[in-house]
């Protein structure tokens, strides 16, 4: 099959500026690598391509100092850098690069947002852009398949995800055995690179308990007693789990009216198969009772890479009263508010809820099922 077109990589381009860095993040076996390698193909510039995987390239930043690194790169114009989270001092680096090397560009891949916030961050403030990469997005798929071809697909989908690999592979068992793989390999690895954490069996627990609770509030004090451990540590390994790009939590939407909930958060996965793999459920929808939180968790899915892949300007948020009243996903942009309920049986009749209508009477209110999603994800 044909490299499909990645939607963050005009962004991409658009952000290679001279003395400046772009950093694209996402978790493993997302296509990072591809694509960068696409781009760079399609640039005329000369360019040096490096793997910070490859203990070569660790030797190349050493000794960090401008002659070294005006020696390693020459006349080249584009520096490329896969996992550059993985070279000590790497921020360090790159602003001796910037700062002193006339007209270089820098693009740059990790797969942990944790450890290229703290190894470039502060070295680079003001110096970078930072794009994420995520399993391909409906809108992508469209470019190659047609309305019929993208509806016949959806409920597989909503069992094994969006993973790139998968579009080469045959059969659901295929497909399930490479997501397997993908988890224990790739995903709950890299967590446990991080110091102090040791214990992939709790990991991935937290990462099953987070999976039946989709759409609801989760409590760090209720995880902590069923994994047995300090809710401290259970939030720490969420924001850990987040910065990996396994799952993303919505916070609570709230003016201060005295009913509506404020401190609680929901969690989901940015991808329904990793969602599936971690319960051990890949079964066809038809007997499965969780299609609700399949649908929730896809299509709010779908949203985030939309509006990252759209540099949509918003706040998410989720909305809950203490009389139990709530809306799936609330969106805070262009100072308007816009509600939005996920709901997969199209026919199902849906009312704003009274607390919603009277407290915030300039929202919008809007159902999102199967027959109208594909505007609200592309």
């Amino acid at each position: 099959m044909e490299f499909l077109k990645r939607s963050v990589s005009k962004l991409i381009i658009q952000n290679l500026k001279p003395n400046k860095v772009v950093i694209l993040l996402g978790a493993r076996r997302t296509g990072k690598s591809v694509l960068i390698k696409k781009i760079i193909s399609e640039l005329s510039e000369k360019h040096l391509f490096l793997d910070g995987d490859d203990f070569t390239t660790l030797n190349l930043f050493q000794p960090r100092t401008i002659e070294n690194f005006r020696s390693l790169i020459g006349n080249v114009k584009l520096l490329v850098i896969d996992e550059a989270q993985q070279i000590p001092d790497i921020g360090k680096s790159l602003k001796l690069i910037v700062d002193h090397i006339p007209d270089i560009k820098v693009l740059i891949t990790g797969s942990s947002a944790f450890d290229i916030h703290n190894k470039i961050g502060e070295p680079l403030t003001g110096r970078k852009t930072t794009l994420f990469l995520y399993p391909f997005s409906q809108a992508e798929l469209n470019e190659n398949e047609t309305i019929a071809e993208t509806a016949g697909r959806l409920n597989e989908r909503l069992v094994l995800g969006h993973y790139p690999e998968l579009i080469h592979l045959h059969g659901k068992e295929e497909k399930a055995r490479y997501l397997r793989d993908l988890v224990s390999s790739y995903l709950l690895k890299d967590i446990l690179t991080f110091e102090g954490i040791r214990n992939a069996d709790k990991i991935r627990q937290l990462l099953r308990l987070i999976a039946f609770q989709i759409g609801k509030e989760v409590s760090l004090h209720e995880l902590g007693r069923q994994l047995g451990m300090h809710k401290n540590t259970v939030e720490k390994y969420l924001d850990l789990l987040s910065k990996t790009f396994v799952i993303y939590g919505i916070g609570a939407f709230n003016r201060n009216l005295r009913n509506e909930i404020s401190k609680s958060k929901r969690w989901y996965f940015y991808d329904n198969g990793i969602r599936n793999i971690l319960i051990e459920n890949v079964n066809d929808l038809q007997i499965r009772n969780d299609t609700g939180e399949l649908w929730e968790n896809y299509i709010i899915s779908e949203r985030i890479k939309f509006q990252q892949n759209s540099q949509t300007m918003c706040s998410n948020y989720f909305w809950r009263t203490y009389q139990q009243q709530e809306i799936d996903w609330i969106e805070e942009r262009e100072g308007k508010l816009f509600a939005y309920e996920m709901k997969w049986n199209p026919n199902k009749k849906v009312s704003v809820p009274s607390g919603w209508k009277s407290g915030y009477p300039e929202a919008t209110f809007e159902v999102i099922s199967p027959k109208n999603y594909i505007h609200w994800i592309t």
